[in-house]
């Protein structure tokens, strides 16, 4: 069997592989803090015919060698962290991250989680959490005749209550910042788990050890450029294509083959 036969159906496999990460970021270019994703790709092992610099005669070396590639595959799909569009929503409880670093979320397993996403609602007690209900670590709770609310920008949260002329605090956001954010784990409802890869979550203040400040009013949208993910999808169909006309193209020549006989 021909060689180009296989090597092509790999190449047709990671372009199908790009097709899918376009879909899923064009999916989520209005989805809050959302992170793009890019594929990359690895070439496979080549066969080697002749090596380069084997020796043809006494003190004679081949200058190059004979290397066919048997293909491609996906290596990694790497997460990138670019800062999103800035969305005004003049909302008091919605926070966004003027740089690095992720809220800390507690999941129902009792684990802790990390979101860009800061559109953060009050549950029936008062407790400041996710849409999806997901506490917000340090838990944070409002009393329940809060009338203002003041989120400065390195974290602090004061509330105005009842006929109070005078705020009072009553918690800080903490954030978290990771030694490689890319190595995180993705699982859904805009959260990340820690990984070996990512390393171990490093807490601070807003705006102090490299830590992003905090907007109020504000969130932060997805960085997935409509025009960039269109130029790839024209590139990964035409590369598809490419590679389909070589499986024909093979399958022509050993019907051609068969015919000799």
């Amino acid at each position: 069997m021909l060689r180009s036969l296989t090597t092509a159906a790999t190449g047709m496999i990671a372009q199908q592989n790009y097709l899918d990460v376009i879909a899923n970021n064009v999916a989520n270019v209005n989805t809050t803090g959302f992170k793009k994703v890019r594929l990359e790709f690895q070439d496979l092992l080549s066969q080697a015919a002749r090596q380069p610099g084997a020796m043809l005669n006494q003190g004679t070396y081949q200058p190059v060698g004979i290397e066919i590639g048997l293909g491609v595959k996906t290596a990694a799909t790497t997460r990138i962290f670019t800062k999103g569009i800035a969305v005004n929503t003049d909302r008091n409880l919605d926070v966004m991250i003027e740089g690095e670093g992720f809220f800390q979320v507690m999941k129902e397993d009792g684990t802790l989680a990390y979101t860009r996403d800061g559109c953060f609602q009050l549950d029936s007690l008062g407790q400041l959490c996710t849409n999806d209900g997901l506490l917000v670590q340090p838990a944070m709770t409002f009393p329940a005749d809060t009338k203002e609310i003041t989120i400065s920008q390195d974290g602090n949260v004061t509330v105005l209550t009842g006929n109070n002329t005078e705020a009072n605090q009553i918690g800080q956001f903490q954030l978290v910042r990771f030694q490689n954010p890319s190595g995180l784990l993705s699982i859904g409802h805009n959260l990340y788990q820690e990984t070996s890869a990512s390393g171990n979550a490093v807490q601070g203040t807003p705006g102090q050890n490299g830590m992003g400040l905090l907007e109020q009013g504000f969130l932060e949208g997805s960085n997935v450029q409509i025009v960039d993910e269109l130029i790839g999808l024209i590139k990964a169909e035409r590369a598809f294509e490419s590679n389909s006309k070589i499986i024909k193209s093979s399958s022509d020549i050993l019907q051609m083959t068969n015919n000799l006989t």
